[in-house]
């Protein structure tokens, strides 16, 4: 499979401080890679590398195949770009700045279809100003696509949406695998990576400390089902083979990697004991739950 970003060996310094180290990033054509990290991870100065804002210290940069420092005009037409932060023209409707942005491009994808595919189309006429937090980031993402990028940096898309806002955005970020878009996806929300990402990168430090699917991740650090309950006073104790601890909520929490056998055994035993488990809950790990796993070390 080509390859649309080929890093190796990047390095970012700034005097003394080492921001990014020496690290290594592949994301396939046509897939979504979501890039996880903490504040000051090393995330922005990353993306703002490859996406030809900043310079490096060191390492190769390929990104459609051309080095983003030195990449030609046509280069950056093949990208498309989502910021963190962005604020249109107050002035122009949301119609017009799509249209607008448009117009730097050789071969622009429709605007009026690009607003429909973001969900604008009712608020195309809508002044930019008055636009909600949630319509302002659709349109960033308007302004992102209309181009019609190979591929496009999604910097936090979805924040400031509300859930039921969030979720339609998932349909259109999927919408641009299946036309064979690339897509680097940038986001604190675990639950959206999980669902988006092909693969995830976490970087911490500086440096990559996990990279693979999501159940890949959860296995390097050997995330198990937990089940747990509430205990009520005078309950007899489980038996120590099933090593129950007590966790942070004052609940009895039992780690496994079988849950069904876990959970004959653990009824079985409360149903002879007159023990009832109130406020039983069996939870698999979340992608979140890795994530702090993975970086609950990791520091400058």
């Amino acid at each position: 499979m080509e390859s649309a970003i080929d890093v190796q060996g990047l390095s970012m310094h700034y005097g003394d401080f080492v921001a990014v180290d020496n690290i290594d990033l592949q994301v396939n054509e046509g897939e979504i890679l979501a890039f996880l990290g903490q504040n000051g991870a090393g995330k922005t100065t990353t993306i703002e590398i490859l996406e030809g804002f900043r310079s490096r210290t060191s390492g190769s940069v390929n990104v459609l195949g051309h080095d983003p420092q030195d990449a030609p005009l046509s280069w950056r037409e093949r990208i498309g770009i989502v910021l963190q932060e962005s604020e249109p023209v107050p002035e122009l409707t949301a119609g017009e700045a799509v249209r607008m942005q448009a117009a730097y491009y050789s071969n622009p994808r429709n605007a009026e279809e690009t607003l429909e595919v973001v969900g604008l189309t009712d608020s195309a006429d809508q002044r930019t100003r008055k636009l909600s937090g949630g319509q302002k980031r659709r349109l960033d993402l308007a302004l992102a696509l209309v181009g019609d990028p190979d591929l496009v940096f999604l910097d936090e898309p979805t924040t400031g949406f509300d859930p039921s806002a969030r979720r339609e955005s998932w349909g259109m970020i999927e919408a641009l695998r299946d036309i064979g878009k690339t897509v680097l996806l940038t986001t604190h929300y675990m639950d959206e990576a999980e669902h988006l990402a092909d693969r995830i990168v976490v970087i911490g430090a500086g440096r990559i400390v996990a990279r693979g699917t999501a159940k890949e991740l959860a296995d390097q650090i050997d995330a198990r089902t937990r089940i747990t309950w509430k205990p009520s006073p005078g309950d007899a104790a489980p038996p120590d083979h099933f090593a129950a601890i007590t966790n942070d909520f004052g609940n009895l929490q039992v780690n496994t990697e079988n849950t069904l056998a876990s959970m004959h055994e653990l009824t079985t035993w409360a149903l002879g004991a007159g023990v009832d488990l109130h406020q039983l809950n069996v939870a698999r790990p979340t992608l979140e739950d890795v994530y702090l796993e993975l970086t609950k070390d990791v520091s400058r």
